[in-house]
């Protein structure tokens, strides 16, 4: 990344940089990789095991907050290191914070897909 940003001129402008984000934290956070696979295997499930429309929108909630601040930890985790590249008390509580949003949503997440997938995959491999 080179110098620092202006601010964007257009739409197309902001929303190419919001998926240049999303791309960034893709290649550098081994976490939204994993993120990315168990969406798609929650999704795929989804299909396979024809969840209606309001357990889709738990699922895809669930996915959302986890993908949300995720995103929003790498930017927190970035932006430390730049304000203070030296070990400091206050920046490992901003760090650690952001990382417990993660893990929170995370647990809502794997709730979310108990709830609504565990019934269909336990009919799915041993009957009613």
């Amino acid at each position: 990344m080179s110098g620092r940003r202006r601010r964007n001129r257009t739409e197309s402008e902001s929303f190419r940089n919001a998926l240049e984000g999303i791309h960034y934290a893709l290649g550098h956070e081994p976490h939204m990789k994993f993120h990315l696979l168990a969406s798609a295997i929650v999704a795929i499930a989804g299909a396979v095991l024809r969840v209606d429309a309001g357990e889709w929108l738990w699922l895809l909630s669930a996915i959302a907050a986890v993908w949300v601040t995720e995103l929003l930890n790498t930017g927190v985790e970035r932006a430390v290191d730049l304000a203070s590249p030296d070990d400091h008390e206050l920046a490992k509580i901003a760090k650690d914070a952001a990382a417990g949003a993660v893990l929170v949503a995370s647990l809502y997440a794997a709730a979310v897909g108990v709830i609504v997938l565990g019934p269909p995959l336990w009919r799915a491999f041993f009957g009613s």
